[in-house]
């Protein structure tokens, strides 16, 4: 059977792709420590779980809701993002959906005609590019510099600016590095989108994961006229320890939400009712859980980063938020006797049986990215087994 261009084009997600390789491994059983995947390895709260046990035996998790999400979880939306951003949105500017990566597949849809054109700062989340591909724009990368902890400035984003520019995806805290944008920085950048017409995409799943003494500011709260030119993507996955309850939600232009709403309503009909349930009771309920896994995140932070600075040729800015690192290994390559990046996460994976995700499926060829989303004994013993790999590989 001949299958789609589109798909043809299509890239599989890298992190995706490389927790599937740790899978085969461990069903041969073999003991792999898998860095791979940035998924909290907490169990969902006892609350949240109760909150969706709750509906399910009283039968109101048996029925569709509405296609952008049910009232009350609209309405704790809302009442969340006013509580942490202080700023607020009318329900009608609210679209709940099946994960914060679907909220991004349908923006995209909803946004771009053939040839938009997005602008990406590199590093970046591996499926950005691809979803604005899928959807006929065109990604325009343009690269962090790695002494500016990886951050675009105004002055890069002017040079790669046409009148095709349609969007500029902001992820602060990032995904891969870790890296978040000041006040001032976010305040230049919201002045050049509000200039030029380009909305800003918020993507601030990592909001409340910022560690030693770092502070997260949303570009949505820097003025009315900003907040109007933006985005914000967000969900319950990364804080609440809920990456398989698969709720993420956007808040912005009602205009716009309204075209998302009518794509998600041919895609998916409403978001599962159960994770619904168990989303209102996460942003509404006791919020102690977050930071005692902000405090444990901080903690394993600390320590990782702190083994890393031990790998020989290795060098790495401490990361400020999200839970994973992006060290640069160009000169480990360089000892071991590689020359491609992906080469050495491959043999790392096969015979040290440490996965970790090559930095080429998130722009750059000298990097690697680690989770540090798993416990410390696991953290403690996949560094001794990299400094090992690396010490056994080195050009003598």
């Amino acid at each position: 059977m001949k299958v789609s261009n589109r798909v043809l084009k299509l890239k599989p997600s890298t992190t995706l792709e490389t927790a599937a390789k740790a899978k085969k491994l461990a069903e041969k059983g073999i003991n792999v420590l898998n860095l791979a995947l940035g998924e909290p390895d907490f169990n969902t709260p006892e609350n949240i779980q109760d909150a969706a046990v709750k509906a399910i035996k009283s039968g109101e998790a048996s029925f569709y809701t509405a296609v952008s999400g049910q009232k009350k979880l609209i309405e704790a939306v809302i009442s969340r993002t006013k509580e942490d951003y202080g700023i607020e949105y009318e329900p009608n500017q609210v679209v709940v959906g099946t994960g914060a990566k679907f909220i991004l597949f349908i923006l995209f849809q909803a946004l771009l005609n053939e040839g938009d054109e997005v602008i990406i700062p590199s590093p970046y989340w591996v499926s950005y590019g691809e979803q604005v591909e899928i959807c006929d724009g065109i990604p325009v990368f343009v690269e962090g510099i790695e002494s500016n902890h990886f951050k675009v400035t105004v002055e890069d984003l002017e040079k790669v600016t046409t009148n095709k520019t349609k969007a500029f995806i902001l992820n602060s805290p990032c995904n891969p590095t870790g890296a978040i944008y000041t006040p001032e920085e976010l305040e230049k950048i919201g002045k050049w989108a509000v200039k030029h017409n380009i909305l800003i995409v918020a993507d601030d799943i990592y909001g409340k994961l910022v560690y030693n003494g770092n502070v997260f500011t949303p570009i949505a709260t820097l003025s009315e006229e900003i907040k109007k030119q933006t985005i914000v993507i967000n969900g319950v996955s990364k804080s609440y320890a809920m990456t398989g309850w698969r709720i993420g939600y956007a808040l912005g232009d009602e205009k716009l939400i309204s075209q998302m709403v009518k794509i998600a309503s041919q895609a998916t009909s409403n978001p599962s009712a159960v994770s619904q349930y168990a989303a209102i009771e996460a942003l509404t309920g006791n919020q102690e859980q977050v930071e005692k896994m902000r405090l444990v995140f901080e903690e394993r932070l600390n320590l990782t980063y702190k083994r890393l600075n031990e790998i020989p040729g290795v060098k790495i800015d401490k990361p400020q938020g999200a839970f994973y690192l992006y060290p640069d290994i160009s000169e480990c390559l360089e000892l071991c006797g590689y020359d491609n990046v992906t080469d050495w996460v491959n043999d790392l994976l096969e015979e040290a049986h440490v996965a970790v995700v090559t930095g080429e499926g998130f722009g750059t060829s000298k990097h690697i990215r680690l989770s540090y989303a798993t416990d410390l004994e696991t953290l403690d013993l996949a560094m001794d087994q990299i400094i090992a790999f690396v010490n056994k590989k080195q050009i003598k």
